[in-house]
């Protein structure tokens, strides 16, 4: 057997293991946790520390928690700084994470493999130009993901979108927005769309971004966290945060964002308030 030849039947077995993995072997592992029964500790736990899922009627419950039970299946949790993980930790995250796929598919997440928890905020080194030296900047965050499917996340910031379900933070949503927004290889405010909806939420978005943007830089009251107006990304990230935080604020202050919001989501989060 010729070198060339070897190196095309590799080929040729690579892809159709890929295929068998992608199509065949994942699928069949997942109907096979589906049919685990969800425990009953886990449901509670779900009606404590994530408040949307109290108010959902049955049928969306049940699929909150198929996806849930396939996220903590599947998604490595890993504490941060002597910070321990256990069930209450995992099911807020998932539970809150989840929300987002809900009504989406759950292959949504199938990049996502691992979710780091620090206890509180913590510190990161970024390098920052100044002039022909380069420095190292400390910077605090509450969260932060990225395109190589992992998710860093504060607790005591997890824990006040359980606290305070209507406030215009939750670090959870925030993040794995971030992660949606990923799907199309990068962060820049749009997730994958295509057509008709592309273009309304390229309009709609570019106009509410822009908006808000010229509202903070005219030391106006902006309708958003100002911190949605320092990059696209953010402001998607922000935007979901809003939308199932306050979506009868957002709705009344942009409606066509929330229309848009609605369609990507594929939920009306009013319908559950």
């Amino acid at each position: 057997m010729t070198p060339a030849l070897a190196f095309a039947l590799f080929s040729v077995a690579a892809v159709a293991l890929a295929v068998f993995y992608l199509f065949f072997y994942r699928n069949w592992r997942r109907q096979r946790e589906l049919k685990r029964p969800f425990p009953r500790a886990w449901r509670k736990l779900l009606k404590s520390q994530v408040p949307l899922y109290r108010r959902l009627p049955a049928p969306l419950k049940r699929e909150l928690e198929q996806r849930v039970q396939l996220f903590l299946s599947e998604k490595n949790f890993y504490g941060c700084d002597g910070f321990e993980v256990d069930d209450r930790v995992r099911l807020t995250i998932a539970g809150h994470a989840c929300l987002l796929v809900l009504a989406r598919s759950y292959s949504d997440y199938d990049e996502v493999r691992s979710i780091l928890v620090y206890p509180g905020a913590y510190y990161v080194s970024e390098p920052r130009q100044n002039g022909m030296v380069v420095d190292m900047e400390q910077q605090v965050r509450a969260g932060e993901a990225s395109s190589f499917g992992q998710v860093v996340l504060s607790w005591d910031d997890c824990e006040h979108a359980v606290r305070a379900p209507n406030s215009d933070h939750n670090v959870i949503l925030h993040e794995f927005a971030h992660q949606l927004d990923y799907l199309d290889g990068s962060a820049d405010g749009a997730p994958p769309l295509s057509g008709e909806q592309a273009r309304r939420w390229q309009k709609t978005m570019s106009e509410a971004y822009g908006q808000l943007q010229q509202a903070i830089e005219q030391h106006q009251e902006s309708w958003l966290d100002p911190y949605g107006a320092t990059e696209p990304a953010e402001f998607f990230a922000v935007l979901t945060e809003t939308f199932y935080q306050q979506p009868g604020y957002l709705k009344e202050q942009q409606p066509g964002v929330y229309r848009a919001l609605c369609d990507f989501y594929r939920l009306d989060p009013l319908e559950y308030r």
